[in-house]
């Protein structure tokens, strides 16, 4: 089906049976990406008493207990109380889950002292004017970054310069192929997460960060309607799903 719809005095059209899919899947055991030394996912059979949870053990149907850590088992979308003293929820921030995005693709600068970073100046000449989201894919970008273990690999991290540039740019929702906006170890400072969220000085409750997504080779830069689903947690963070639909001028 077709849609029209006007976003800052202009109007936009989208197919919504043309989309991309931008969550990594989150299954049972190692087969996963993976980040901070957290413990693979496992989905396990729910057992009580003679139920199984499992048809194939011999169960009416199948009922799986599913353990994970949304900051490195996937795919998820996180909130200012990640990083607060104060309780908020990513069920509780997230009010906006359609947007106008920006997708471009990257190339991380590597610095003397070894790391790998993203910097400011990958923003310079992007017209973020129309956009209320921002998408960012690193290369390079094969698909590895599916399966890919990071932790103990020091990842390439944002700038929080870039953050910040965002913050003030009014950019609201913050997409990466990445497993963190800030250095795997940094002494707990988390720079580019407090840039970009102006926490604590003034907390932007309403914007989000999406880690761990991975953006096909075959998705062009540009402008996007971004759907972001999350599953209604009441915690910091959630697995998430942005699916994207590519913009024209209606």
């Amino acid at each position: 089906m077709q849609f029209n719809f006007t976003h800052n005095d202009k109007t936009y059209s989208y197919n919504s049976t043309v989309f991309f899919d931008l969550s990594t899947p989150i299954r049972n055991g190692e087969e996963n990406v993976n980040a901070y030394f957290l413990n693979p996912p496992k989905f396990e059979p729910f057992r009580a008493g003679g139920f199984v949870g499992s048809v194939a053990l011999g169960g009416a149907c199948n009922c799986e207990d599913i353990y994970f850590n949304a900051h490195g088992n996937g795919t998820h979308t996180e909130c200012v109380g990640h990083i607060s003293k104060e309780t908020y929820t990513i069920n509780q921030c997230l009010n906006q889950y359609m947007s106008v995005a920006r997708l471009i693709t990257v190339q991380p600068e590597r610095l003397d002292s070894g790391d790998s970073i993203i910097p400011a100046s990958v923003l310079d000449g992007v017209d973020l004017s129309e956009s209320e989201s921002i998408i960012i894919r690193s290369v390079p970008n094969g698909s590895d970054k599916l399966l890919k273990k990071y932790s103990g690999t020091n990842p390439t991290y944002l700038d929080a310069s870039l953050t910040r540039r965002l913050a003030n740019s009014g950019i609201k929702h913050l997409i990466i192929d990445l497993p963190s906006v800030d250095r795997e170890e940094d002494g707990g400072k988390l720079l580019a997460h407090h840039a970009f969220w102006q926490y604590p000085e003034n907390p932007r409750i309403n914007a989000t960060i999406t880690e761990l997504a991975y953006v096909p080779n075959d998705v062009l830069d540009g402008l996007y309607l971004l759907n972001l689903q999350i599953a209604a947690f009441e915690s910091d963070a959630s697995p998430s799903k942005p699916i994207i639909y590519p913009l024209t001028t209606a």
